[in-house]
């Protein structure tokens, strides 16, 4: 009963990338004229998983991984953390003096456009907190008096 739960287990969830190790005898199994099915069950690999390899293999010629696409990200994670830093310090800075700070402070050269991105995908919308208007000790004694009486109705 065991055996079952910890196959159910191994297959559930995201499963890891196959090495190349394991690659290469799938490879190997199809050039010997072997069926889908059977190199699934010799290998113990999912059909569908084989099928990819072969298919991956057939279209570029290697089993091995290929680069990510796109274009790399301007901004690491450690930059990411310092520029929310950066915000929680001073809300009111603007995107393009954030910018010059970073460049100076970290060497990163980012534009005020990828500064308002990440903010934005961070959860800051380029509103600054609201300041309360000046309050004097004598408004402050009047308004303790209203709320007073108001209180006591």
């Amino acid at each position: 009963m065991q055996a079952a739960s910890t196959h159910i287990c191994e297959r559930m969830g995201r499963s890891q990338e196959l090495s190349d190790s394991k690659r290469g005898p799938v490879i190997g199994c199809h050039l010997c004229n072997k069926s889908i099915r059977d190199i699934s069950w010799l290998l113990n690999i999912l059909r569908s998983t084989v099928s990819g390899i072969i298919t991956k293999w057939k279209q570029l010629g290697t089993t091995g991984t290929q680069p990510p696409s796109g274009r790399p990200r301007n901004m690491t994670e450690r930059g990411q953390h310092m520029l929310k830093l950066t915000v929680h310090r001073s809300h009111q800075l603007s995107a393009e003096s954030i910018a010059k700070d970073f460049q100076t402070s970290c060497g990163l050269q980012i534009s005020t456009s990828t500064v308002h991105r990440e903010l934005h995908g961070r959860g800051f919308h380029g509103r600054a907190a609201a300041s309360k208007c000046y309050i004097t000790k004598c408004n402050t004694k009047h308004r303790m008096q209203w709320r007073k009486a108001r209180r006591h109705w």
